[in-house]
């Protein structure tokens, strides 16, 4: 049962790839096999003989070891041709992996670069802007001190002017009793 079966099961397979290759003109042997199973069915197909089933077996035997052979062909010419479809289609394909992968290290140098002078650009706007901003405060704590300073003057200026005029009035009051005390000294 399983010789049977697995004979089935081959034969399906043998068909299958028999109805994908392309149709090819029968062979001459095949054509009188036919002619001949014709001729029997026709004759009434009454009672065969054991001669004629022991032909029609080894007939059989032959046409089956045929059709094995020309499958095996078909099978080996397509098996050698895909070989060398998909030998080809790797070599593409790993020819333009190949091109990928040094396009994909270009970029990836090239962002590295671009990275880094954006880092660069960045720093020294970070320094600038600290710069200035220390700039500013230094400048405003310049600004105070010189405020503070200029108030500080104007006191100044001011106890000056009162140091002055009060210099000015004890002066005179010096000149005036200069004056009273040479008289009384007359």
């Amino acid at each position: 049962m399983s010789s049977l079966y697995t004979r089935s099961k081959e034969f399906t397979r043998n068909r299958k790839s028999q109805s994908d290759s392309p149709p090819a003109s029968p062979s001459p042997t095949a054509k009188t096999l036919r002619h001949e199973r014709l001729s029997r069915l026709e004759s009434g197909g009454g009672n065969p003989t054991t001669s004629d089933s022991y032909g029609d077996r080894a007939s059989a035997r032959a046409r089956r070891e045929a059709r094995e052979a020309r499958l095996a062909s078909l099978t080996s010419r397509v098996e050698e041709d895909s070989n060398r479809d998909y030998k080809k289609l790797y070599e593409s394909a790993l020819t333009e992996n190949q091109k990928l992968k040094t396009k994909l290290q270009e970029a990836q140098l090239e962002l590295a670069d671009i990275k880094s002078k954006l880092e660069k650009m960045a720093q020294q706007k970070q320094e600038k802007t600290s710069d200035r901003s220390s700039m500013l405060e230094m400048e405003k704590r310049e600004r105070r001190a010189l405020e503070r300073k200029m108030s500080e003057m104007e006191e100044e200026m001011k106890v000056l002017t009162e140091l002055k005029s009060d210099n000015q009035r004890l002066k005179d009051e010096n000149g005036a009793l200069i004056r009273v005390i040479s008289k009384l000294s007359k």
